[in-house]
């Protein structure tokens, strides 16, 4: 404990903008809207945050989160009760990964009646965090999967101010286990705006151990596009699936409706899986570099 608490020191010490972001998550209820997004985008991006006129995508993203409420959102982000959503706009089920169960806490799961392989995830988490993906029944460590299931209402409203997380309830849900191909399974991640996806970037190298997520952009014509955002470039390029069209136009029906939703889909083996919607990517605090582009992608974003 001692240690631990000397590591967090030095880490502090050699960057003060940590400790400040820290304090501010540690105090996020005391704290505007308006007044906490304008603190906490500056220190990640050494910049103002201009909710005025804003230019750049990231900054529409918070203006959005100020300006463009709409409460029945969460319904949308809810990894349990989006699937219905989905399944009337596409008029199938082809493209959803099956359901095994739904439960209220972790203790009503039976875990003899749950296939040996799975994927448990909170309904109403973000990210990676809340997800449990087993492979192996008889390997589980449950004291694990438990902690990291742990049904609490949702931080991301507090920490970065997404409203459509605010009302989600917290349950446990089980999918199908979707194993790809060499266990390399990509996402593919397209920005859609007022129903028309503009680019998009793949998430690789997912499941190779000790290894981060790699991001890799591209256009709508699968041009690549050199830009960074949060994460390295993968080792060997992504290359554009032989139904990309027939992603764009899933992401149409999907997007349609919405001023700007991330669209959130699987190919594997030429098989097309929904993963989920995300309304404000990386909460709009991650920096977009080159600059430029984040300029650019804003120019998609109309808020008028």
């Amino acid at each position: 404990m001692r240690n631990k608490i000397i590591q967090s020191l030095k880490l502090y010490i050699n960057n003060p903008k940590l400790f400040i972001l820290s304090m501010m998550s540690r105090t996020c209820n005391l704290w505007s809207d308006k007044a906490y997004l304008k603190i906490v985008y500056y220190l990640r991006f050494g910049r103002r945050l201009n909710l005025n006129d804003p230019k750049s995508y990231t900054e529409k993203l918070n203006w959005l989160k100020i300006h463009n409420i709409h409460p029945e959102y969460s319904k949308f982000v809810d990894k349990a009760a989006v699937k219905n959503f989905v399944a009337e706009r596409l008029n199938s089920q082809d493209n959803i990964i099956k359901t095994i169960g739904v439960w209220n806490s972790f203790d009503e799961i039976d875990f003899c009646a749950l296939p040996e392989q799975f994927v448990l995830k909170t309904t109403n988490g973000g990210g990676n965090a809340g997800v449990v993906i087993c492979t192996n029944k008889s390997s589980i460590d449950y004291a694990s999967a438990r902690k990291k299931l742990r049904l609490v209402p949702s931080k991301i409203y507090k920490t970065s101010r997404e409203y459509v997380y605010y009302n989600v309830p917290p349950r446990i849900i089980a999918e199908e286990f979707i194993e790809a191909p060499n266990n390399e399974l990509s996402d593919y991640k397209f920005f859609c705006f007022d129903g028309e996806p503009k680019f998009l970037f793949v998430g690789s190298e997912r499941q190779i151990e000790g290894e981060d997520v790699k991001f890799d952009f591209f256009d709508t014509d699968f041009n690549y596009i050199s830009i960074m955002n949060g994460h390295a470039h993968a080792k060997k390029r992504p290359e554009r699936p032989k139904n990309f069209e027939e992603m764009l136009e899933i992401t149409r029906k999907l997007s349609a409706g919405f001023k700007h939703v991330r669209v959130d889909l699987y190919n594997v083996d030429g098989k097309i899986y929904f993963g989920e919607l995300t309304f404000f990517h990386h909460a709009g605090f991650v920096p977009i570099t080159p600059y430029e582009w984040d300029l650019k992608f804003g120019e998609f974003l109309n808020i008028k």
